[in-house]
């Protein structure tokens, strides 16, 4: 019925000047704009493969209050404090025993970060 090859996930931000800067400048991923929709501000999270998220600007953006991307890390402690290098601090959730770091140890490990816009974004090591 669907096809899921060309399927894609999508969230909002109100700038994605801002966003298009923390997540290629600050994260290191490569954000390019979104062809012919350049005027729109649309922009483009590229992962793995042909794999990518959407950000388009919505002015009034409400931050998710849910995890909008989960970036998969080989060593989530070297994760975790790269982004504490670049000013990124971790999110505490109660109910998660979390070390000092903000890292949620177990199958798999995850931290929670958040972007400009308040999206809460993770760091997940899986084994």
């Amino acid at each position: 019925m669907f096809d899921g090859n060309r399927a894609f996930g999508s969230f909002a931000v109100p700038d994605t000047d801002t966003a298009r800067e923390f997540y290629g400048a600050t994260l290191g991923l490569t954000v390019r704009p979104v062809e012919g929709m350049e005027e729109e501000g649309l922009i483009r999270i590229h992962l793995a493969g042909e794999q990518s998220v959407l950000v388009y600007p919505k002015p009034d953006h409400v931050p998710a209050t849910y995890t909008v991307l989960n970036l998969v890390v080989d060593d989530i402690v070297a994760a975790v404090d790269g982004l504490a290098r670049r000013g990124v601090g971790t999110l505490r959730y109660e109910g998660f025993d979390q070390d000092e770091r903000g890292i949620a140890h177990g199958r798999p490990s995850v931290a929670w970060f958040t972007d400009p816009a308040g999206n809460v974004c993770s760091v997940i090591q899986e084994a």
